[in-house]
């Protein structure tokens, strides 16, 4: 199976890359290397089934090659990567969306868009269910990233009923090993501070809330997925749910840091609550997530201490 995939040298992109090369496909991975990082798919460099593309996806792709699959990956994914690059942002989701859709439909390809938790916004329904409409500021800072994944879903399921077999997943927070310590997000922040003893910084009373999943089994659920026939969304996300200074104390626990907790004021249209129904996807795929969340940070942490020996970080 001869798969193109967006934003390969992402994090989730990278472990997809691991999997779909383990599952005997051939990839064609396409990165513009804006947030994606060459080191995590530095090890797929001499693999016969993969090859690189250095290409933005707000243009159109030429590729001669038949494709069975067209994967879309490619987006800045974390607030402060988003916030830096709105625009890229806003392009990489809607044109470049665009863009892919017509490829995958040159090619008689199946297409898989990566949507995210984010379009629920800061929900007024909790736990957010597929059907739920979502409560988001089409205006507010987080809007490139929430409205831009919105209108992708509005777009590959207007292909879906004109004939294009789609997918759409909407990925809740996930972690693991690749993570850029610089990306942002929660638990990055939280690991890096930790091992380097400084203080780890919660934004608020630390009481809204995150559910976290472990990147493999956010793969296994996307390979689930690829063998259905389902064009509508579908949540791939962990509901187990804690607050954001109990995740704070199991880092500092875990790394044995001398770390102690800091607040900051919330940001603008941070969510307070997020956590996935999963009922579609343990119906329709079998999957539930299988990593539990002490067991991933531990993984998650030990690469994060690999990478800093490596680097020469104390």
């Amino acid at each position: 199976m001869r798969v193109l995939l967006t934003g390969a040298a992402g994090f989730v992109g990278s472990h997809l890359c691991d999997r779909l090369l383990a599952e005997g496909c051939e990839i064609l991975g396409v990165d513009n290397f804006l947030t994606g990082r060459r080191e995590n798919i530095a090890h797929l460099e001499d693999h016969l089934r993969f090859r690189v593309l250095e290409r933005d996806v707000t243009v159109p792709l030429d590729v001669r090659e038949p494709l069975d699959w067209v994967l879309h990956f490619a987006s800045p994914a974390s607030p402060p990567k988003y916030l830096a690059h709105p625009i890229e942002t806003l392009l990489v989701n809607s044109e470049g969306t665009h863009h892919l859709l017509e490829l995958a439909r040159h090619h008689g390809a199946q297409f898989l868009l990566a949507s995210t938790s984010e379009v629920y916004g800061d929900p007024m329904v909790h736990p957010q269910v597929e059907s739920y409409w979502g409560h988001v500021n089409p205006v507010g800072p987080r809007s490139v990233y929430d409205e831009s994944k919105r209108y992708a879903e509005a777009i590959t399921t207007s292909y879906g009923r004109s004939g294009l077999s789609v997918r759409i997943i909407r990925i809740f927070n996930t972690y693991g090993p690749r993570m850029d310590p610089d990306d942002g997000r929660v638990v990055s922040n939280f690991i890096a501070q930790a091992l380097s003893d400084r203080p780890l910084t919660v934004y608020g009373d630390g009481s809204q809330t995150r559910s976290l999943q472990y990147v493999d089994d956010l793969v296994e659920g996307i390979i689930r997925l690829m063998d259905v026939e389902w064009s509508a969304p579908v949540n791939l996300g962990n509901p187990e749910e804690l607050t954001v200074r109990e995740l704070a104390s199991l880092v500092i626990e875990l790394t044995g840091s001398a770390s102690v907790i800091t607040s900051e004021p919330l940001p603008d249209d941070d969510p307070r609550r997020r956590k996935p129904d999963i009922t579609l996807a343990t119906r329709l795929l079998g999957w539930k997530p299988r990593v539990l969340v002490r067991q991933g940070l531990a993984r998650t942490i030990g690469h994060y201490r690999e990478r800093l020996s490596q680097v020469g970080c104390p």
